[in-house]
């Protein structure tokens, strides 16, 4: 199950369960829509993986699969431009 990690990697932005915004690898690296496209071209830094639009869980769902709270940043090169 995935993760829905809470926000930008790169940035920190914010990026909650329901964001058309936020964008994974197949790690479930999670960037927001403007880092991946922008900054990253796409690719997860982490892994040179495809960043793709991270699927969003129904709100019924959540209750009993809630999102993670866990904020992950980490300094990429390609985060500093």
């Amino acid at each position: 199950m995935l993760a829905l990690r809470p926000n930008c990697e790169c940035c920190d932005r914010d990026l909650p369960a329901d964001s058309a915004e936020a964008r994974i690898c197949s790690y479930e690296c999670t960037f927001c829509a403007d880092c991946a496209d922008r900054r990253l071209g796409g690719r997860c830094p982490n892994c040179a993986g495809e960043l793709v639009r991270r699927p969003i869980r129904p709100p019924a769902m959540l209750a009993s699969h809630p999102a993670s709270s866990e904020r992950v940043t980490k300094p990429h090169k390609a985060c500093a431009a």
